[in-house]
């Protein structure tokens, strides 16, 4: 028998204003949840602030040139990303099937995690970007079934609140193993060891860090919404899941085409959200390559993670009193202002600036991004969703992260490349206030 929900039920939720009579205490399977966040949070500021400076190191040991480094950081970025984006949608078809999800999502995750403690095996450049793109993959193939959890795991009138909380935690949580990481790398001389034991350390602790703080969603979380198990014809057990997940997956992309609303959020999503992964993705390499000092770059990025943690709670609460859609624009709107600056940027305060200024923002767009589509969805279809939500996002990232590579490398300065940022964020704006209309009038 099937749990799930029928979606009509789910009347304008987008557009209204959240019930203030919502209770504010988190529950303890929604903390499991956001642990997860937590969890996978040390590998995201691993990758955006150490693992490029790392690279660079062994890029420069080779005779790679900064400019190349960067396209080169860029390319494998993109890689990691293309390839999730092309497997994302047929794996959260078949995680919609009854217990399905929680095993997709560990195997990938433990992808994840063990390609995070490998990235301490390779001196060779090209080897060390073929385990990041492989860790990388696993990391974003685990929040297509982490994201869709969410309406396994609390109520609508919550989704943005917890969507929000998950973020601002895992800003936070992901502090304290960067920490320690950062002592061993700064101070690995002081200390008595190599650069490269300095390294090993870090990618170990972030590894076991992101493993440890998952095994309390691994042991309590339960699938409530999911595909009747004969809705296709096919019973879960059958060979034939593979085949009638591609055929749920079509039935799927047809109803949002369909569904105006959803598919002009979708195109909205696309370009915003990839201007946001690539600031994330590129914003270390972006300072090296410009020549910042790597000690100021990685304290000034660790800013960031703690300015995101307030703010994300900070629009969570908001969300109560304003609807998502006003705060998501204005969220764009910021980006913008952030992207244009980054143009000139050629100064060490500069970088500080704008590390403080993504981080006022950062959580917020990502999390009610994820809340808003939540709410636009049906509960039971929530993984194959969430994986085309995967391709228009993580997935779709691989434009900003090309762009700004290909763009470096033509121009030969790394400034230029970031400008294409900003259209992205203009292009963004303009579908989601269309979207958004669209949800107000249904």
């Amino acid at each position: 028998m099937s749990t799930n929900k029928n979606n009509h039920d789910r009347k304008n939720s987008v557009t209204d204003v959240n019930s203030n009579t919502a209770d504010s205490r988190l529950t303890r399977l929604e903390i499991y949840w956001i642990l997860y966040d937590v969890g996978n949070s040390a590998f995201v500021l691993l990758v955006a602030t150490i693992l490029p400076i790392y690279f660079n190191y062994l890029a420069d040991t080779a005779g790679i040139s900064e400019v190349d480094y960067l396209a080169y950081w860029g390319y494998a970025a993109s890689v990691a990303t293309i390839a999730v984006a092309l497997i994302g949608p047929v794996l959260g078809s078949i995680a919609d099937t009854q217990n399905y999800k929680k095993p997709l999502f560990t195997a990938c995750m433990m992808v994840g995690v063990i390609g995070c403690a490998a990235l301490s095996v390779p001196t060779s450049w090209i080897v060390f970007l073929a385990v990041f793109v492989i860790a990388k993959i696993g990391f974003n193939a685990s929040l297509i079934f982490y994201d869709s959890m969410l309406t396994d795991i609390t109520t609508e009138e919550r989704f943005d609140t917890v969507s929000s909380s998950g973020y601002a935690w895992g800003y936070i949580g992901s502090c304290i193993p960067f920490v320690i990481s950062l002592i061993f790398v700064l101070m690995y001389d002081s200390i008595g060891i190599t650069f490269h034991m300095a390294m090993t350390i870090a990618f170990f602790l972030n590894a076991a860090w992101w493993l440890f703080v998952t095994l309390p969603l691994l042991k309590n979380y339960r699938q409530t919404h999911f595909v009747e198990e004969n809705s296709s014809g096919t019973n879960t057990k059958n060979p034939s899941l593979i085949r009638s997940s591609f055929s749920r997956l079509g039935h799927t992309f047809m109803e949002i085409f369909r569904q105006k609303n959803i598919f002009y959020y979708l195109l909205a999503f696309f370009f915003f959200i990839d201007g946001v992964y690539t600031i994330i993705d590129m914003a270390t390499a972006y300072g090296s390559a410009l020549g910042l000092d790597s000690t100021g770059l990685l304290l000034a990025l660790l800013v960031t993670q703690i300015v995101a943690f307030p703010f994300a709670l900070i629009f969570g609460r908001l969300s109560r009193q304003f609807r998502t859609d006003q705060l998501i624009r204005f969220c764009i709107g910021a980006y913008t202002l952030i992207a244009l600056f980054a143009i000139q940027l050629d100064k060490q305060w500069e970088f500080w600036l704008l590390a403080v200024c993504v981080g006022m923002f950062q959580g917020a767009i990502q999390a009610l991004s994820r809340s808003y589509f939540a709410k636009i969805i049906p509960p039971e279809k929530s993984g194959e969703y969430f994986g085309i939500y995967d391709i228009f996002g993580k997935g779709a990232s691989f434009m900003g992260t090309f762009l700004v590579g290909i763009v470096a490398q033509i121009s030969g300065a790394a400034n230029a490349g970031v400008a294409v940022l900003s259209v992205l964020f203009v292009i963004g704006f303009i579908l989601f206030g269309k979207a958004a209309k669209m949800n107000q009038e249904k």
